[in-house]
């Protein structure tokens, strides 16, 4: 069980600390700490962490813990940094129906910039739902769309994107 225990502490130091975009990866870094683990043993510890894979600026995907402690995570949930257009290349739409957004983007790209918008805890919106391509959006009632698309256009390449009745 000790031994258990430590591989586990060590993932969570290597999954925060570097990117890694897949359990191959992962399971090349724990050998060379000297933790032989078969794929089936490292997918279970990966759910138990409740890890999750997201997008990355190149096209790749890398895990992320949840409440991770990251410089970025940091960064994002002070406000210290907002995301340009450049960060997320999936948004393909956004469209409201009332006090819901919902965020179309490509194949894959919609849990990682849930989990930015989420992060950075906006006031204006109470959390978000992915789904591989759509994130519902949750804003508070009194938020008007003039003001959600502020917010959003920090995440967001909203520009060139927004259907004309929404401008």
């Amino acid at each position: 069980m000790k031994k258990r225990k430590k591989r586990v502490e060590l993932m969570v130091e290597l999954i925060r600390n570097r990117c890694i975009g897949s359990q191959e990866e992962l399971a090349d870094l724990l050998a060379k700490e000297g933790y032989v683990v078969t794929q089936a043993t490292l997918s279970r510890d990966l759910k138990m962490l409740k890890t999750t894979k997201v997008p990355t600026e190149r096209g790749g995907y890398i895990y992320v813990l949840p409440d991770s402690n990251s410089l970025k995570d940091r960064l994002l949930a002070t406000g210290q940094i907002a995301m340009n257009a450049n960060y997320q290349s999936g948004f393909v739409s956004l469209e409201f129906s009332k006090n819901i957004a919902v965020i179309k983007t490509r194949n894959g790209y919609a849990a990682g910039l849930a989990y930015d918008i989420d992060m950075s805890r906006p006031p204006e919106i109470l959390g978000t739902i992915p789904g591989s391509d759509t994130i519902i959006a949750v804003l508070r009632e009194d938020v008007s769309r003039e003001r959600a698309i502020e917010v959003f256009s920090r995440f967001l390449p909203l520009d060139q994107k927004l259907p004309s009745y929404l401008l």
